[in-house]
């Protein structure tokens, strides 16, 4: 299984990671952020909160939010396909 080792924060909603596996490139979760834990991150500051977790292996923030690593290199790939 991949994990994120890498991430920052880009323009928007879009975040730019790098898997385990070398895989990298930009996810925007705009479309995502719905539902409690979620709802904080459309605001700018919040969003930028963001950091990757090593435990995890995956981007979180400080309020709990947090998106599978799955899902995140799934995006990844579909976006270079």
């Amino acid at each position: 299984m991949v994990h994120v080792v890498e991430a920052h924060v880009e323009e928007g909603s879009t975040v730019w990671v790098r898997f385990s596996d070398g895989t990298e490139g930009r996810v925007d979760v705009s479309a995502e952020l719905h539902g409690p834990v979620f709802e904080p991150l459309k605001d700018r500051t919040n969003f930028q909160a963001m950091v990757v977790d090593p435990e995890l292996g995956t981007i979180v923030w400080p309020n709990g939010a947090d998106f599978a690593p799955e899902f995140l290199y799934d995006r990844v790939r579909r976006a270079a396909a």
